[in-house]
């Protein structure tokens, strides 16, 4: 996994529109990249529906949403279409930007073993560069921890 101080490599990725989103075209701002392990699940749903929420918090310090999931375009629009989510959904069905973020791992669940998103969040700087990262997330109260930490970067 990436540490505070890592200089993120250029991606792109196909968000819910299949419009190809570029990390070269939107740096130079903050971004809060967070990974989820699929679409329309209690805990994805739950986090997803908080960062729209927030989204004018977000606005206001300048910074934009991404959530990453390995889920495919068309899934990630049925579930901003069901949840009206206001946020931008990136998909990574090949998981390289999971793989390289550190986030696909091997994870258990009642006894069985499978790889999969740990769910996490970064946040990255205008320069590129990680600001702050969140590993094993837990939804409750967490995106209230990232925008303060973002004001704190911010400062």
């Amino acid at each position: 996994m990436p540490k505070v101080g890592d200089k993120v490599s250029d991606f792109c990725r196909p968000n819910q529109d299949e419009e190809e989103i570029c990390f070269r075209d939107i740096k130079g701002r903050w971004l809060v990249l967070y990974f989820y392990p699929k679409d329309n699940t209690p805990g994805c749903t739950t986090e997803a529906c908080d960062f729209t929420a927030a989204l004018p918090d977000f606005k206001g310090l300048d910074a934009t949403i991404f959530g990453v999931s390995p889920d495919s375009p068309a899934k990630h629009r049925n579930f901003i279409e069901k949840k009206d989510l206001g946020i931008t959904l990136l998909a990574d069905e090949d998981k390289s930007l999971c793989e390289a973020f550190g986030v696909w791992q091997l994870k258990k669940f009642m006894g069985k073993e499978y790889m999969g998103v740990v769910r996490s969040t970064f946040i990255i700087d205008p320069q590129g560069v990680i600001a702050a990262s969140w590993e094993k997330v837990k939804v409750k109260g967490h995106i209230d921890e990232v925008k303060q930490k973002l004001k704190e970067l911010q400062g």
